[in-house]
């Protein structure tokens, strides 16, 4: 089997490379609608009058129904293949970004808009079991990592959303919907499935049901929630975090998220190229030791220059290191056929971790007028990650991978 993800000459297939570089664009542009509307928060909450706790609801709402609608999706493209899927739902996810301009003005309307635009967050569960099934093995967890720098799409819209509504208010969601329709075009042109790629043949259900049965599935998704899940939830709600307690403006507080999203965005490779090397779970564990730490310090409200800002950065480094080494774990252990469908789960639970962050941070501002509870709670999650990662997951090695010994991998079967 790994022979045949390989060229003569050993080295990574050339498709593999283009097909990764297709795919990492287009989950940047649908992460870029998907967070569409957090960098607007702040002005939806002056334009509709919004408490902190309905502002924190508008910006999760996408956050959630992208996380759950991975579940499907995943199951789906491991049925029709991410030639089909990966188009459709880019082409699909223009209709709620042009919703987005006539439901403006409604409270009601806007919610249940970024509840299409949660369809945008869903192709993560359709590149990876792609890149997964091109890459050889022993290169995987840099793959999967340098996918996962589409979350780049965050700081895209951190930085460009604000600035282009400063000029138009209608032109962030104009050029993200001519992205899209141009992307999948080119995605339906260029996309191509493995030819040896296993098609399931169990039913849907029964296929999910198989990738809830694996113990690991549910180990990795806690791990993932935390990694990502922070990732996601700072991704939100950052903007409003440094405007509401720092006072910023918006478009300060946009720019400031946006390089904390580019942070994110650099180590997550990292953390798979490291993941090759080393164990996955040493390198998860270590990185989320990095964000229990600092997140304390966070909690003690520091002055933002320079403290609070080297503060940020580095949990974003912690973030996106443990995401991209968590996702090389999941390579290892995964049977082929079942990618999709963990890799669904496991983006569900990574994304429902973001989805309680933001609404966490709201209601305890509106309480407290502080954050640092908030902060308390991430250094909590971080440490328990930490010491699960490394006193657990480090066994999860070749004796549990399903190449060598299905039934070690799938104890139901």
């Amino acid at each position: 089997m790994r022979a045949a993800h390989r060229t003569p000459s050993g080295r990574t297939p050339p498709a593999a490379c283009l097909h990764l570089a297709v795919v990492t664009i287009g989950f940047t542009l649908t992460f870029w609608a998907w967070d569409l509307i957090a960098p607007l928060g702040s002005d939806y909450r002056d334009r509709l009058g919004l408490s902190s706790l309905q502002q924190s609801l508008l910006v999760a709402v996408p956050v959630i129904v992208g996380a759950l609608g991975r579940v499907p999706v995943g199951a789906l493209t491991d049925r029709y293949g991410a030639r089909l899927m990966f188009p459709l739902v880019s082409a699909l996810t223009i209709v709620p970004v042009l919703l987005l301009i006539p439901a403006r003005d409604s409270y009601a309307a806007t919610l249940a808009v970024g509840f299409l635009l949660g369809l945008g967050g869903t192709t993560f569960a359709i590149g990876v079991p792609l890149v997964n099934s091109w890459f050889p093995p022993e290169r995987r967890g840099f793959g999967l990592g340098v996918f996962g720098m589409g979350m780049g799409g965050v700081a895209l819209s951190g930085y460009f959303t604000p600035r282009m509504a400063r000029d138009d208010e209608n032109l962030p969601f104009l050029v993200v919907a001519a992205a899209l329709a141009a992307y999948a075009l080119l995605a339906a042109l260029l996309i191509r499935d493995r030819p040896d790629r296993p098609l399931p043949t169990a039913p849907l259900t029964d296929r999910l049901g198989r990738a809830g049965r694996l113990r690991v599935t549910w180990e990795l998704s806690a791990l993932y929630a935390i990694g990502f899940g922070g990732i996601v939830a700072f991704g939100v709600y950052l903007p409003t975090y440094l405007k509401t307690f720092y006072a910023l403006s918006p478009t300060d507080a946009g720019t400031k998220a946006a390089g904390f999203a580019l942070v994110t965005v650099v180590f997550r490779p990292l953390g798979g190229w490291l993941a090759d090397r080393v164990h996955p779970a040493v390198v998860t564990s270590a990185a989320l030791g990095v964000v229990a730490v600092l997140a304390i310090v966070q909690a003690f409200d520091p002055a933002l220059d320079p403290v609070g800002t080297i503060c940020l950065l580095c949990i974003a480094a912690g973030l996106g290191t443990a995401s991209g080494s968590v996702f090389a774990l999941v390579s290892q252990v995964t049977p082929q056929p079942q990618v999709g469908s963990v890799t669904g789960i496991v983006g569900a639970v990574g994304g429902l971790g973001g989805f309680v962050p933001p609404l966490v941070m709201g209601a305890v501002f509106s309480a407290t007028g502080s954050y640092s509870i908030g902060f308390m709670l991430l250094s909590d999650l971080a440490l328990a990650g930490c010491v699960y990662a490394y006193g657990r997951m480090r066994a999860a090695g070749p004796a549990e991978r399903p190449a060598p010994a299905r039934t070690a991998a799938d104890p139901a079967r």
